[in-house]
């Protein structure tokens, strides 16, 4: 059992309707018949919270639905996959109710994303994680870089560039060589990926009320694609990124497990 609540934590924690969503993994579906028989839940239509076991892809999914059908709900995540970034851990004999009221929020702002395509089509998709923008054949890309209407790169030559925010600074990010951004920063981290030219451009570290625009240099010859977390679009000419401050998502975390310490705390693992 998890520790013992006060009865106004008790109270506030009984009236909050919560759903279960888990991943199709065995490991978070034997979890989710477990939580089942400790907890009531509800549909998703009729929650408050969501409760998602599974892990940080499964998380990601879940807020993702969220967006796109216009109904945000706060997520408790349960980890039940590898890393669980953003996840809390899993305590086969808790209670899940319990956790939740004292649970800290965590408000996090994705970015949205609208392209471009060769042909004029205009695309919109939100991103938590990054934007990305990958050459699609073995030819260099070259992308053009504005910073709200001002050209900071004539012409960036390599394999991509990426805006991540500070969720999503210790992903795609981090691998790219890309700063790692506290959560409470309002910043976000512009990472080139294997940069040809300028050869020692590391990246920029912009503020979040920033606009960004990225312009690909012969397109044609030089195909790129850009990808909103897991969403792709292809053969684009001009991307626009900036912050969606309507689309705020609020995650729930453990006391002291909390996503701020864990992106800290990454900065010294060895």
């Amino acid at each position: 059992m998890a520790e013992d609540m006060t009865s106004g934590e008790a109270q506030s924690a009984s009236r909050r309707r919560l759903a279960l969503l888990h991943s199709d993994t065995e490991k978070a579906g034997e979890a989710a018949r477990e939580l089942s028989q400790r907890a009531e839940f509800v549909p998703i239509e009729d929650a408050d919270i969501v409760v998602a076991l599974g892990g940080d892809g499964f998380m990601l999914d879940t807020m993702h639905d969220m967006l796109d059908t216009h109904r945000v709900l706060p997520v408790f995540g349960v980890n039940l996959g590898t890393v669980g970034f953003l996840m809390n851990r899993y305590k086969k004999a808790g209670d899940v109710a319990a956790r939740i009221a004292r649970a800290k929020p965590l408000t996090v702002s994705p970015l949205r994303m609208e392209a471009i395509t060769q042909s004029g089509e205009r695309i919109t998709y939100c991103a938590i994680n990054e934007v990305s923008l990958l050459r699609e054949t073995r030819q260099t890309a070259k992308i053009e870089i504005s910073v709200n209407d001002k050209v900071r790169i004539p012409q960036l030559a390599g394999d991509g560039v990426l805006l991540a925010t500070p969720v999503g600074s210790t992903a795609y990010n981090l691998s790219a060589n890309g700063p790692i951004l506290p959560l409470d920063s309002r910043m976000l981290a512009l990472t080139p990926i294997s940069p040809f030219r300028p050869r020692r451009w590391p990246g920029a570290i912009l503020p979040d009320r920033s606009r960004v625009t990225f312009h690909v240099h012969e397109p044609a010859k030089r195909p790129v694609a850009v990808v909103a977390d897991q969403k792709e679009v292809r053969d684009v000419a001009e991307v626009h990124v900036e912050i969606a401050r309507d689309k705020e998502l609020t995650l729930l975390f453990d006391p002291g497990h909390a996503l701020d310490e864990r992106i800290v705390a990454e900065q010294f693992i060895t």
